[in-house]
């Protein structure tokens, strides 16, 4: 690993900076340094890109201007509001930590990252980036921008996948970090990570810090970060039971716990459930046993049917669905006394919090009724 001098400390703050005021993106969150603001785009921006969260943060904004109204929301109307976004737990998340701040700290934000970090769902980048940003505290805000960034320009041999080698990086930065201007240093070490200094394919010849960046010098800029691979994500086959009724299509609310908690889907179910998959049967038999096991759960006769097509495929950080579409059409409203959820208009969908898998199967259902 490189060692700076204070001298090249000074100069790297000074072109970072200076390339940061003339080019710095224009988000919305950055119109201002509310905490509660950036809290709330820094939750939504991780595991999503920035064009995709902008439209969420102001519809959010405009349902709950402030902490307080996040957290007295009802949580459906905060859920709907999430739907698309994925990884649920951090929605939920937030509204117990603006139930924290309101009742543990009388409405008013805690200021260290240390203190941050006592809050629901906010870990240490979170933490350092609110700290940072909104209460100029010198304060690392480590994501994965920070950690390509600075691995490449100090040539940092430690594995970014191993939880020890934050500590590393947390040093590092710690000392180049300008004291002056914490929050816009962050915000800058992002904005270069998602421009010239990308995973994939860096412009780094080009960048404000190139002279900085000694991976790049000697020619070896692709070998960081050091990563162990990921495992690849666990396939697993379902059903999506497409049922339409006179009055709409079923639709069914999942558990409280688990996956998904409490979202709105159509009724899905597992091949693993249905059979053992040591001597897996035919799709036929299969179709035939979730049948089947539909009525008895739900004691709502119905005969189901593939529709067709590819299936549709979602992945999770672990698992990668793979949702066969099946298709049945009552006759008549069903009773409803034995199924954990409602018959419910295409036009009312949207009133309903539901996940992007649900979206999926949606989309590829209207797909393949046109066909």
């Amino acid at each position: 690993m490189q060692q700076w001098s204070r001298e090249k400390i000074v100069a790297f703050r000074q072109a970072l900076l200076d390339w940061y005021d003339r080019e710095k993106r224009d988000l919305p969150w950055r119109k201002d340094k509310e905490p509660y603001h950036i809290w709330v785009s820094e939750i939504m921006l991780q595991q999503t890109q920035v064009n995709t969260v902008i439209p969420y943060y102001q519809r959010f904004m405009a349902a709950f201007p402030t902490v307080a109204d996040l957290a007295a929301a009802p949580e459906a109307k905060l859920l709907q509001l999430w739907a698309g976004l994925g990884y649920y737990s951090r929605a939920r998340n937030m509204q117990k930590a603006a139930q924290q701040i309101m009742i543990d700290y009388q409405g008013k934000w805690p200021q260290t990252a240390k203190e941050l970090t006592k809050l629901a769902g906010i870990g240490p980048y979170t933490a350092g980036a609110i700290a940072s940003i909104a209460f100029n505290q010198p304060e690392p805000a480590i994501d994965g921008n920070a950690f390509r960034v600075f691995s490449r320009l100090f040539e940092i041999e430690a594995d970014i996948t191993k939880p020890q080698s934050r500590k590393i990086f947390y040093d590092v930065i710690k000392e180049v970090i300008s004291p002056e201007r914490p929050g816009d240093f962050n915000q800058a070490i992002m904005d270069l990570g998602s421009s010239y200094m990308t995973a994939k394919n860096p412009d780094t010849a080009n960048s404000p810090v190139r002279d900085f960046n000694q991976a790049y010098l000697d020619g070896k800029e692709m070998a960081y970060p050091v990563r162990t691979k990921k495992k690849p994500p666990v396939p697993i086959d379902y059903f999506a039971l497409v049922i339409q009724t006179p009055a709409g299509y079923l639709m069914e609310q999942r558990p409280a716990k688990g996956m998904l908690a409490d979202l709105w889907t159509v009724p899905l179910l597992k091949w693993t459930d249905l059979a053992d998959q040591e001597t897996p049967p035919l799709l036929s038999q299969l179709v035939t046993l979730a049948t089947k096991r539909f009525t008895a759960e739900t004691q709502i006769p119905l005969t189901l049917a593939p529709l067709g097509g590819k299936p549709v495929t979602h992945t999770f950080t672990h698992q990668k669905w793979v949702l066969t579409l099946l298709y049945a059409e009552l006759p008549s409203i069903p009773d409803l006394s034995y199924f954990r959820g409602n018959i419910v208009k295409p036009t009312d969908f949207t009133h309903l919090a539901q996940p992007k898998v649900q979206l999926k199967i949606w989309r590829r259902y209207q797909q393949l009724r046109e066909q």
